[in-house]
């Protein structure tokens, strides 16, 4: 048992502490605020006090995580043990506070600070500290807790403590089910028209034969997907959208027989969650909608969630789906850039900071997007498959747990995605093993 000790109660440090030293360092810890408790205590134990105390392990503390509310924050970048840090401080054991750094990382403090958003009115991954400063590719909070980790038993060799395991979850998003089926009369009819007016021969003629039967639909790659599932023995997780009809919304109808009969489908084979439209964003009531949809076809409790878009406004989008009954969140990564959005590769529970509070929400963190390789950072094929094994050699080096986002669409090696099921088999190989 590890006993740790601050100079006073703290809902932030407790949060923090918690999470680094149980969760990651796999220790059992008490806390005391009682001076003469710690100085008395014989066994392994901690100091988060602005004095050093000799001959303990002492963690500097900034002021963050003692203060209420939200605020600008005197930020600059520095390192330890070679790993880039903030909060820097002259304890000469950590020369940073580890516990601060973490929580301003991990709540994703500086989203709740005014910023510049993009064209879709998300978080902008070029305006995170993170990126500004070359450590978006690190799961720095990991890396910090296997140093402090080291440390704390480099003093304390006989401290019980668990080790983390890594893991791979492949996620798949389900945005439009089929390219040309089941689409309905409406929208069928409108696709020709459109593909008319357009001149788009070649469309007119696919979505022809496709709807006849006589081509399989490009989107339709799911005996795919399950075959890779079953190949690598992977931990899968489909996200379907089931929002209403809209310009960023354009999934198959929720009342659909045949969408509804591959949700079934799926979902005897992996987990499923629910993909809340674009269109929800900013109404809990639509998200409501939403979560009964799928609760309603699959006869399961709907409690996983990523949003579409990846649009993750803070922190009105969790507390809208904690009110919907959504337990688990696999949004928190960046559209635009690979890596680790909370500088963090293993889930953890959300903070609202507005409550100054733990949440019930575990919040799992992913780190590379089909879209984002290809569109947002326009590599290549093997430069994709290189971006992902990096990634996916810090997870390792850390026991965190790697998630990729990939969508069904993506792996029809169909137009400007031909050849891209090839990465994604390659990404699982690595991932996987």
């Amino acid at each position: 048992m590890l006993l740790v000790y601050s100079h006073k109660p703290s809902t932030r440090f407790t949060y923090i502490a918690d999470f680094i030293l149980k969760n990651l360092c796999g220790f059992e810890i008490n806390y005391t605020n009682n001076l003469e408790e710690f100085s008395s205590h014989t066994d392994a134990k901690l100091s988060y006090n602005e004095t050093l105390i000799p001959s303990e392990i002492n963690i500097t503390p900034h002021t963050l995580l003692f203060e209420k509310g939200i605020k600008q924050q005197n930020i600059s970048i520095s390192s330890w043990q070679n790993i880039p840090t903030i909060f820097k401080n002259a304890n000469p054991q950590v020369s940073f506070d580890v516990f601060a750094a973490s929580f301003f990382l991990m709540s994703r403090y500086e989203e709740y600070l005014p910023h510049i958003t993009d064209n879709h009115n998300r978080f902008e991954a070029d305006n995170s500290l993170a990126f500004q400063n070359s450590f978006l590719h690190l799961p720095v909070i990991n890396m910090w807790a296997v140093e402090l980790k080291k440390l704390i038993l480099t003093k304390y060799p006989d401290l019980k403590h668990k080790e983390s395991t890594y893991n791979y979850i492949s996620t798949i998003d389900i945005d439009n089910a089929w390219a040309y089926k089941n689409k309905g009369v409406m929208r069928t009819a409108g696709a020709f028209i459109k593909a008319i007016g357009k001149q788009k021969f070649v469309d007119i003629k696919e979505r022809l034969l496709t709807i006849l039967g006589y081509r399989h639909d490009p989107y339709d790659t799911y005996d795919y997907i399950l075959d890779i599932q079953k190949k690598y023995s992977l931990n899968m997780i489909y996200f379907f959208l089931l929002g209403n009809y809209g310009v960023n919304d354009k999934n198959i109808s929720a009342n659909n027989p045949k969408f509804q009969a591959l949700i079934k489908h799926l979902g005897d084979y992996a987990e499923t969650g629910i993909h809340p439209s674009f269109g929800s964003n900013e109404s809990v009531q639509q998200v409501r909608i939403e979560v009964s949809r799928l609760t309603s076809i699959t006869h399961r409790n709907t409690t996983k969630s990523r949003q579409h878009f990846l649009k993750l406004h803070l922190p009105e989008t969790y507390k809208n789906i904690i009110s919907c009954g959504i337990q688990e969140d696999y949004t928190m990564g960046f559209a635009s850039k690979a890596g680790f959005r909370a500088s963090v590769c293993s889930p953890f529970k959300w903070f609202d900071l507005d409550a100054d509070e733990e949440t019930s929400l575990t919040v799992y963190p992913f780190c590379v997007m089909d879209g984002t390789l290809k569109t947002y950072m326009n590599l290549n094929q093997e430069q994709a498959i290189k971006q992902c094994a990096e990634l996916i050699n810090q997870i390792k080096k850390v026991n965190g747990t790697c998630i990729t986002l990939w969508h069904n669409e993506t792996l029809s090696n169909w137009r400007e995605w031909q050849g891209w099921r090839y990465v994604y088999e390659e990404v699982v190989k690595l991932a996987a093993n």
